[in-house]
């Protein structure tokens, strides 16, 4: 009997032409013209552009924020998820539409909200600031838009998982005098760890790319609330397409070192948990 390759599909290699071409034009060139413009600029030319004290105070705010964001969302979305797929009640179906809002609205407009609410006059800073709570023009609402725009992201990737348990393995669990607490860090997180830290990376990659949303509730001001993106669209506006471009390069690598770190820490936790 003939052996049949079933680990290829048919029409493999048009498939991955096709991929590669595609891939190439939206994500390879793009890339690559990017560093052929910062190599247009001497090795002294770029540190100079990259490496002020108004770029470094953008990158330490901008992964800062982005990490913090992150981190509360790892929390918030472990609980929306577990809500969501654990229990049943009124409203949930409205609730669960509600947690993809963030990524079919535009993020000006949740910019523009978000500095609505919180400003000194608006609904919500009228009561927050005069206890010393600004979400608008601060630190702190930059991190409150990035939890907006990344929570999706945690709640989607670990839903599933948590909807495809098997209740066996906690009722056993249970059976062997396990409480809910053990019951939920023995049996549980090890099966959801992964999932956690693909949500996190997500969202983590979201908030350092965000800027529609950013612009409007930062206030954009350098050494304190200036953003990398928001310092590289300065640098456009005034025509220093070398000095901008040397910026979104020291970007994305320290964007792409950061994700491969945290793949490879999602594959080591699954390694060791099988």
């Amino acid at each position: 009997m003939a052996s049949v390759n079933r680990h290829v599909l048919p029409g493999f290699s048009l498939a991955l032409g096709y991929t590669v071409f595609y891939l190439s034009v939206l994500v390879l060139i793009p890339i690559l013209a990017l560093f052929l413009k910062a190599a247009s600029l001497s090795f002294d030319e770029f540190v100079a552009a990259v490496w002020t004290q108004r770029a470094r105070a953008a990158y330490l705010l901008t992964f800062g924020a982005a990490f913090a964001a992150a981190f509360i969302n790892l929390f918030l979305g472990l609980l929306l998820a577990w809500v969501l797929s654990r229990y049943s009640f009124f409203g949930k179906k409205f609730i669960d539409s509600l947690i993809d809002l963030p990524l079919a609205l535009p993020t000006a407009v949740a910019g523009l909200v978000f500095a609505s609410l919180y400003v000194q006059k608006g609904w919500l800073g009228q009561y927050l600031v005069p206890l010393g709570i600004y979400g608008a023009y601060s630190r702190f609402a930059i991190v409150l838009v990035l939890v907006f725009v990344g929570l999706p992201f945690v709640v989607r990737t670990v839903q599933p998982v948590l909807e495809d348990l098997d209740p066996e393995c906690e009722e056993a669990a249970a059976s062997l005098g396990a409480t809910r607490w053990q019951t939920f860090l023995d049996v549980i997180l090890p099966s959801i760890t992964p999932a956690l830290i693909t949500g996190f990376a997500l969202a983590f990659a979201r908030g350092i790319g965000e800027y529609g949303s950013v612009v409007f509730v930062s206030g954009n001001m350098p050494y304190k609330t200036e953003i990398a993106p928001i310092l590289i669209v300065a640098r456009l506006e005034e025509f220093a397409y070398g000095e901008a471009t040397a910026i979104a390069v020291v970007l994305l690598v320290i964007s792409f070192a950061m994700l491969v770190v945290i793949n490879l820490l999602e594959r080591w936790t699954m390694r060791h948990e099988r």
